[in-house]
């Protein structure tokens, strides 16, 4: 993976790529934003050398730019073996994404090592100034990436509405799926390039029902309880007065992690200098550093420090069904 990693954006952050070049303002437009990066790179890099893979990966690259000028579109930015781009349209888009898995897969096979890419797209409103772009198209699209595995084309069910009739016809929807930084679900859509026995058929256990689940927060030590749930979807923790839950250990950093709901889990989100740890029921303790995990059954949360040093402040949790 390359070093720009947009699948892991904190929510509310926007990706910014700006290249040199005159500047240039329009407030909005529509366009298909679309991320692509090599699958493997690092296992090429492993199996071949530096100067090998590199060359492999540069040649990828060249492929996903010329693909991109192909269909009227535009490169934002390259980094380590992952592009960037716009697309005029979410035909383009689609149409671009199905060109380059088709393009890399006809590159030449080394030492039977087969280059795939994965790749997510989202079409929506951007503000482009400066050769670059912004919002929150990007950040979905960047999200559609991430969902992304080798030789797939993740993308959305807003986009899959706005492609012709024709291509809404090779794309099947997913599900409805809770997405990093975003309140409700995201209709999540792949796009079917190929078929055989690559194709892994949709089936029903791919509909999720709303189970009625609630985690509980207890703050060691005091008679105060709180309840998540998809009414009340976060909690912030931490030394600041404005937080929800008031840690007053000095270990703990202002705003010391966050816990949020999506759709029928709950996930930890680090945001602190020292460090969250977690022990959940019969598992070791983790330290989480700007990292999050997805908390089960019950267990306690430390800050700053492990929750097994004595006197220790900590927060207990239990999700319940």
């Amino acid at each position: 993976m390359a070093n720009i990693n947009p699948h892991n954006f904190a929510p509310g952050e926007t990706l910014h790529a700006g290249l040199p070049g005159p500047v240039s303002t329009r407030p909005t437009a529509m366009l298909a934003v679309l991320f692509a990066d090599v699958v493997g790179s690092t296992r090429l890099y492993d199996t071949f050398g530096d100067v090998t893979a590199k060359q492999m990966i540069d040649e990828c690259l060249s492929v996903l730019r010329g693909v991109v000028l192909q269909y009227g579109g535009r490169v934002i930015k390259t980094i380590g073996d992952e592009i960037m781009c716009v697309l005029p349209s979410a035909d383009s888009g689609c149409l671009a994404a199905t060109d380059m898995h088709h393009k890399i897969l006809a590159l030449p096979v080394v030492s039977q090592v087969k280059r795939s890419v994965r790749i997510g797209f989202h079409f929506g409103p951007v503000i482009e100034e400066n050769n670059d772009v912004f919002g929150d198209t990007v950040n979905v699209a960047a999200r559609m990436a991430g969902l992304a595995k080798g030789m797939q084309i993740i993308t959305t069910g807003a986009t899959v509405a706005c492609m012709s009739n024709m291509l809404q016809l090779s794309t099947r929807n997913i599900a409805a799926l809770s997405v990093k930084g975003k309140g409700d679900d995201v209709n999540v859509s792949e796009v079917i390039w190929q078929g055989g026995e690559e194709l892994t058929m949709s089936t029903s256990s791919l509909a999720f029902t709303n189970k009625l689940v609630t985690l509980r927060l207890e703050h060691g030590g005091h008679d105060r309880a709180w309840v998540l749930d998809q009414a009340h979807a976060s909690v912030v923790l931490g030394r600041d007065a404005q937080c929800d839950v008031v840690i007053a250990d000095r270990n703990a950093s202002r705003q010391h992690a966050r816990i949020e709901c999506r759709r029928d889990k709950f996930f930890l989100i680090d945001q602190s200098t020292n460090g969250t740890f977690v022990v959940m029921a019969n598992e070791a303790e983790v330290l989480l550093r700007r990292e999050e995990i997805m908390l089960r059954g019950s267990g306690r949360i430390g800050f700053g420090h492990s929750v097994m040093v004595p006197e220790a402040e900590f927060v207990t949790f239990e999700i319940r069904e």
